[in-house]
């Protein structure tokens, strides 16, 4: 299972998915620097159809602008890797794939700096119905550590957010 990679347990991620069913919400995501992982985790869980919405993958630049709707300005100023960018993937994976909940993700995986931004710099944006939140952390390790804490430290958060 994928969920046992990424260092959660399956019953985390049932307990997170019983939440959203609880609040009658959903959620999607647009993600980058895990590609996908976060969406794989949450439909690891059987009966994830109820409040998994779908996702986005837009690992390179101009599929965050096509489909997630990130201000192309913003990305051609300051880049993929920044917290706003964070906030627009999870307003655009809510908006476009119709969900409560949307979650974005964003980062430098390595080995080498992207933009300048130097490996380990992760950006994870939650847009809700009460408004946007960022995290933004260091994460230490080879590109399969950085990857799999970013999906941990996204659904951690996010379940303190439905808390």
């Amino acid at each position: 299972m994928i969920v046992d990679q990424i260092g959660l347990s399956l019953s985390q991620v049932a307990a997170l998915l019983e939440a959203l069913r609880r609040r009658g919400e959903t959620v999607a995501t647009a993600e980058s620097l895990t590609a996908g992982l976060v969406s794989a985790v949450l439909t690891d869980v059987p009966g994830a159809s109820d409040v998994v919405r779908g996702g986005l993958i837009v690992y390179a630049t101009d599929l965050k602008a096509e489909l997630a709707g990130v201000d192309r300005e913003l990305l051609a100023a300051h880049g993929a890797v920044h917290p706003r960018v964070a906030e627009m993937l999870a307003d655009g994976a809510r908006r476009r794939c119709g969900a409560d909940w949307g979650i974005g993700l964003t980062g430098v995986a390595g080995p080498d700096p992207q933009d300048g931004v130097a490996p380990g710099t992760v950006h994870l944006g939650f847009a809700g119905p009460d408004g946007t939140t960022v995290r933004s952390v260091r994460l230490d390790g080879d590109r399969h550590a950085v990857r799999a804490a970013a999906v941990r430290v996204a659904l951690e958060h996010f379940a303190g957010l439905l808390r």
